[in-house]
């Protein structure tokens, strides 16, 4: 729980090597490096922040500030870009355990929120079977509830309001779970953070690298208040120019409309639909009923989880 703020690294290696020696129990940091691992999707990827001709993120700058000592972090990232839960549950989890992290950063849902197969019940055990087991490993888990779609690309109402209700439905999860499992929490749905255009890619989806350095600072300012992080906090300010409008515009013409025709044969005929009833319900007065829905399914997946006992949890 925390604003957006911070101060600099620099680019690190995408990955580590050696795992080094088992966590200290309770997951604080054991001598030798700190063994940081990153699962999730673009966000944490780091697209919107190339450096080198290769994508650098938030996470790769919080990972030079973990320890005050060069080579301190034994930094992996698993993310990917376009994954969902699944992709994470069964192909992220697996890798990550077998590098032992005492930090673990467990952040996706945005890609899940974009498919027409979105079930909020199976993204709730999916996430709750990650989180379960990187805890059991001995992790501290970094998680950040996000911002809906719908919202940062400035789509019209009927087409926003379902997205947004799948992402709020997604967070409420990614709450719930931050608090089960006592997670390193960033409210990245915040005003603050999403009204500031100045944070954000030519794509309106992900951050720029000004946005990736607010990210880091953040959770590196409540890592360092549990003592677990004792480096430099990254720096604020971006070392490129923020995107323009001719890189929006060269986005949409390119990347962008890959994106958009991917999406043309997955959600938007599903979208459409829920745009169409959307419609239907403001016509009659009645778009209450949708919320309550939404606000049913996402109470019926907690109250699963909340009355599950702690642990690892089954493939799902």
């Amino acid at each position: 729980m925390t604003a957006l703020a911070g101060t600099d690294p620099g680019p690190v290696p995408r990955s580590g090597t050696d795992p080094g020696p088992a966590p200290a129990p309770g997951g604080a940091p054991a001598r030798g490096p700190v063994r940081f691992v990153v699962l999730g999707d673009s966000l944490s990827e780091g697209v919107g922040d190339r450096v080198d001709g290769r994508w650098r993120g938030w996470a790769a700058l919080l990972a030079e500030g973990l320890g005050a000592d060069a080579g301190a972090t034994a930094f992996t990232n698993l993310a990917e870009s376009g994954a969902q839960s699944r992709e994470v549950a069964e192909r992220q989890l697996p890798a990550a355990l077998t590098l032992r992290p005492q930090l673990a950063s467990v952040v996706v849902g945005v890609n899940d929120t974009l498919r027409r197969t979105f079930d909020i019940g199976h993204l709730a055990r999916r996430l709750d079977r990650v989180c379960a087991e990187l805890t059991a490993a001995g992790a501290v888990l970094l998680t950040a509830c996000l911002p809906d779609p719908g919202l940062m690309l400035g789509l019209p109402a009927p087409l926003a309001r379902p997205l947004a209700r799948r992402q709020r439905s997604v967070n409420g999860v990614v709450h719930a779970l931050s608090a089960r499992y006592d997670a390193v929490h960033l409210h990245l749905d915040a005003p603050a953070w999403t009204a500031d255009r100045s944070l954000w890619s030519a794509d309106r989806l992900h951050p720029g690298e000004r946005g990736h350095r607010a990210i880091a600072a953040a959770f590196h300012r409540l890592l360092h208040a549990r003592g677990l992080a004792d480096g430099p906090a990254p720096s604020p300010e971006p070392e490129q120019a923020p995107p323009g409008r001719g890189d929006a515009a060269l986005w949409l013409a390119t990347a962008g409309t890959a994106w958009v025709l991917r999406r043309c044969h997955d959600l938007l005929p599903q979208l459409l639909l829920l745009a169409a009833a959307e419609l239907r319900h403001a016509a009659t007065g009645t778009r209450a009923v949708l919320d309550a829905r939404a606000e049913r399914d996402l109470t019926a997946s907690l109250g699963l989880l909340l009355s599950a006992p702690d642990g690892p949890r089954p493939p799902q």
